[in-house]
């Protein structure tokens, strides 16, 4: 039985990523911090499911600005495939805790592979890159070839990142590769991110719990795919015959607003009279244009996306919608 850890186990990537390897017969480890709060919800259910699944799920304390916990984890699981999802990923955020991003985004995976090397276990290393490293290249779409102009800390740390990987890569040959995903989606995406931010307040505003939606700049491009189908992608990753970095995208280029209009069209509401502009929602310098070219993986890999955009949005708004029923929040 193949042995999976995986950092960030319990955001949105994590909970879909430990479900899709428990499915293929994996045993999965998680690395979650010690907190004051529960913060398991995106997992919870999975020990709902036959007690075969809930037996291979192992939660394990430790933390990527921990050098000691890394190397512990891995000398104690020794796993055959190490998923880094963690990260402080918000954008906006990095710009105002930019030392903490950067500890966690750019030395966490290295604290990761400096493990690998020390402790000589076998591991496959699959680095959650992102389309940010693009920044203010605006020549759509990007590829593996296309050079990164990062603009914000949370990019910066992630080109560190990148860099790390292949460098361990050709300097130690660990299998490393770099997923450079771009933006995805779902209904477990955090709060505080655009695409589900929209999706809460349509579910709010039509319990009539909310009748205002503040929003920054809605004519940024996105390339936005869901989740779930990108999960896929880091796997294969990992199982092709040579280690190396693939860009996982749709190819497709959608501005806020038209998610915006979008997301209120389904919903049967009219979106200019709940949604309004705030200027606190600008970040200091603005990415315009993220679009991805995923050829090579799909040449590759075998991989393309299976969600179109609207799929996406409808599958979000419905469940946002549906959990305000069965919570009440």
């Amino acid at each position: 039985m193949k042995k999976a850890l995986i950092t960030g186990i319990t955001g949105q990537d994590g909970s879909y990523l430990a479900e899709f390897l428990l499915q293929k017969g994996y045993e999965v480890y998680g690395i979650v911090r010690r907190s004051s709060s529960i913060n398991t919800d995106r997992i919870d259910h999975i020990y709902e499911e036959p007690q075969a699944k809930q037996k291979r799920l192992h939660l394990l304390y430790g933390d990527l600005n921990d050098a000691s916990s890394i190397n512990r984890i891995l000398r104690t699981v020794r796993p055959n495939e190490i998923y880094n999802l963690a990260a402080q990923s918000h954008v906006k955020v990095s710009f105002e805790i930019p030392e903490y991003t950067s500890e966690v985004t750019a030395l966490g995976p290295l604290r990761i592979l400096e493990a690998i090397v020390e402790s000589g276990i076998k591991a496959k290393f699959y680095q959650a890159s992102s389309s940010e490293l693009y920044g203010r290249n605006e020549k759509a779409p990007q590829n593996e070839n296309t050079p990164f102009k990062p603009v914000s800390p949370y990019a910066v740390a992630k080109l560190f990142a990148y860099w790390t990987t292949i460098n361990y890569r050709e300097s130690y040959g660990i299998f490393a590769c770099n997923g450079i995903l771009f933006n995805h989606e779902s209904p477990r995406r955090g709060e505080t991110f655009v695409t589900r931010k929209i999706t809460r307040a349509i579910a709010r505003i039509k319990k009539g719990l909310q009748d205002k939606l503040y929003l920054g700049n809605l004519s940024a491009k996105r390339d936005w795919g869901y989740a779930k189908d990108y999960i896929e992608a880091m796997w294969l990753m990992l199982q092709a015959k040579k280690a190396d970095d693939f860009v996982i995208a749709t190819g497709e280029t959608h501005t806020v607003k038209e998610f915006v209009e979008e997301a209120f069209n389904y919903a049967k509401l009219d979106w200019k009279k709940y949604v309004s502009i705030d200027k606190r929602y600008f970040r200091p310098i603005e990415v315009n244009v993220l679009q991805g070219d995923y050829s090579k993986a799909r040449k590759t890999l075998g991989w393309k996306p299976r969600t179109s955009f609207e799929e996406l949005v409808r599958i979000m708004v419905d469940a946002d919608i549906k959990t305000l029923e069965n919570t009440g929040v």
